[in-house]
């Protein structure tokens, strides 16, 4: 396996950026899709030796709901990438699924037993703190890790084992900035819950957008107040040219509320993420008049052949397609990827396959960095249309993959 440099990289603490009313950031069956626990055989009915691909995720707990739609998402991948056979260059593919609960020590468990009964590639992981033990034992064990909806930036260079198929921290920041302009000189505010939640977003927007000449401060709110006008007056005061909300839990339209009727919505630009449907209603009337970065929403790829696949696919097996469904149809051609040029058993050769490859995905034309393995791709702005649960997402702009990737960094080995 080539080795990259290894160097002192500076790692953002981004990893709890929560965007988005909902908290966005904030995750054995057979390629057929039938579910359930346990291993396939080793060998396929047609002696070509079976991959066994362990899915590791959140299928109870906190972010059950993202990590069904990553489910979803990567057995329609599976099935698209495969072209229906369930083998890539001759190997069948065997997926086992193990329930994490968002717990690191469930998920640390269940892939030791997946390694010690033989299978070389693990994937899923909707928690950002499930991921950052999951890759280390990916690199101990010479197993390929394509990472989920796990958005946090240290997963990025972690080690040359690991892949993510998702987005990652920095990209949403980026995303966000791309509605402000160029940031030098500009005011920004970030308006959160003075909490480890709050902070982390603080951070993440002056490491982002503060090293790119924007002066940032923010209004913070203690996590138990209920009456959100005093803070939503502050922020109008302080006359910011661009206001990032990163709001979480019950309170949410209540804020949503006091930014709208102390004018803060028709003052200047706000931008938050946008997490899953389920998050639409929260904004009520507030939501036709900010701008949302997101991550992928149904739709979003436009005239996109392959989004057309996995929304079919999804679908046709019961689901919903939703705002993670398209990183487990990309973790899904990846996995078919790594096989058809890497083989069945040889780690480094499946790794090798996938660094620096340029794919069409469900958002668009997507690639992985060889450097850091990061995944390159576009991402978009958005605004609700509607309110209620009649609110729907429509497409302002596409930010290309180029305009919106995160630093390369050195792979920690």
């Amino acid at each position: 396996m080539r080795r990259r440099a290894v160097g002192t990289v500076q790692r953002r603490s981004l990893t709890a950026l929560a965007l988005g009313a909902a908290g966005l950031l904030l995750a054995g069956c057979t390629a057929a899709g039938q579910a359930g626990e346990g291993s396939g055989s080793d060998k396929g009915g047609d002696g070509d030796e079976a991959v066994k691909v362990g899915l590791v995720y959140s299928r109870t707990g906190l972010l059950a709901a993202y990590g069904k739609q990553y489910r979803d998402g990567f057995m329609a991948g599976l099935d698209h990438a495969t072209k229906g056979t369930g083998k890539a260059g001759g190997h069948p593919i065997e997926v086992t699924e193990q329930d994490d609960a968002g717990d690191p020590g469930k998920a640390v468990s269940a892939a030791k037993n997946l390694i010690g009964k033989g299978y070389k590639v693990l994937a899923g992981t909707t928690d950002s703190g499930v991921a950052l033990q999951m890759a280390p034992l990916a690199a101990q064990n010479k197993v390929l890790y394509v990472n989920g909806p796990a958005a946090t930036d240290a997963v990025t260079g972690i080690n040359d084992y690991t892949f993510r198929s998702g987005r990652q921290s920095y990209q949403d920041i980026l995303t966000a900035g791309t509605i402000l302009g160029d940031p030098k000189g500009r005011k920004v505010t970030v308006l959160a819950q003075d909490s480890t939640f709050g902070q982390a977003n603080v951070a993440a927007v002056k490491a982002v957008l503060g090293a790119r000449g924007a002066t940032v401060g923010s209004v913070l709110a203690p996590p138990s107040a209920t009456d959100l006008t005093p803070f939503a007056r502050q922020v109008k005061a302080g006359g910011p040219d661009l206001v990032f909300v990163a709001w979480a839990g019950a309170t949410a339209p209540a804020l949503w509320t006091a930014l709208d009727q102390q004018g803060v919505l028709n003052a200047g630009k706000v931008v938050t993420g946008l997490a899953g449907t389920a998050s639409y209603p929260v904004f009520g009337a507030a939501g036709t008049k900010v701008s949302f970065l997101a991550h992928y929403f149904p739709g979003a790829g436009g005239d996109n052949a392959v989004e057309k696949a996995m929304i079919a696919g999804v679908e046709k097996a019961g689901g919903t397609p939703d705002l993670f469904s398209t990183d487990g149809f990309t973790a899904a051609q990846m996995i078919v990827r790594a096989v058809e040029e890497g083989g069945a058993t040889d780690t480094a050769a499946m790794v090798k396959a996938l660094e620096g490859w340029s794919f069409d995905g469900v958002k668009g034309r997507q690639r992985i960095r060889a450097e850091d393995h990061a995944l390159v791709q576009p991402m978009f702005v958005a605004r609700l249309d509607g309110t209620g649960a009649a609110a729907r997402p429509e497409l302002v702009s596409t930010q290309p993959m180029d305009a919106v990737a995160p630093p390369a960094k050195p792979s920690a080995g």
